[in-house]
């Protein structure tokens, strides 16, 4: 089972969703929160698999609820968002979001953002994923990246990071470089671990600031 926390200021909102959720037979909601705080707060306790958070919220936004939840790796995080490319979503990826999804999104798609999320896949759709990589990527609020950060990662992890830089999945990795997915997995978690990164859309933007 896939537990989901959700969490959304907006009553009617937030019922939809936890509505959409219990539809599946292979997701559980685990817990419901008003306010980036509670969400927080509930994400220590019930340790769910993927938080659907809504960027804003009261109390504390769903950016600083993200890297609070990211930061302590509670779980992974799918960014709610009325707008594909605004502010908020740029910040959401930055506190190390592992997604986002527009609230419009119907439930089929939903239901299959939560499963791919859960999977470690957090780049939902490539096409979009892209835009959002290149657009972040030139984005005025960053750090420039040192080359070197680079020459911890083996070969094969580098032609993963650049395949993250694409905006592939892991089937789609697996398939570019010929390789299993579970070895695409371990390979991205690799990486991760050695760039000190939290999520694979902030690999991807590293992949595309260095021109990997």
């Amino acid at each position: 089972m896939i537990r989901v926390l959700v969490a959304e200021d907006q009553a009617a909102v937030r019922a939809g969703l936890v509505l959409i959720l219990r539809s599946a037979p292979d997701i559980e909601v685990a817990g419901e929160a008003a306010d980036g705080e509670q969400a927080v707060a509930l994400a220590r306790r019930v340790r769910p698999d993927v938080v659907l958070m809504d960027v804003q919220m009261p109390l504390l936004d769903g950016v600083s609820a993200t890297r609070r939840i990211t930061g302590e790796r509670l779980a992974d995080v799918l960014v709610l968002t009325t707008f594909d490319l605004d502010e908020y979503v740029f910040g959401a990826l930055r506190a190390g979001a592992a997604g986002f999804l527009l609230k419009n999104t119907d439930a089929r798609d939903l239901l299959e953002a939560v499963r791919t999320v859960a999977r470690g896949e957090g780049l939902i759709a490539p096409a979009v994923t892209r835009r959002l990589i290149a657009e972040f990527a030139a984005g005025p609020v960053r750090e420039p990246r040192d080359p070197a950060v680079l020459d911890a990662l083996t070969r094969r992890e580098r032609e993963v990071l650049s395949c993250l830089g694409e905006g592939l999945s892991n089937a789609g990795i697996a398939e570019r470089l010929d390789m299993a997915e579970a070895t695409v997995k371990t390979h991205v978690s690799r990486l991760l671990g050695k760039l000190e990164l939290r999520s694979r859309v902030q690999a991807a933007v590293l992949a595309q600031e260095l021109g990997v």
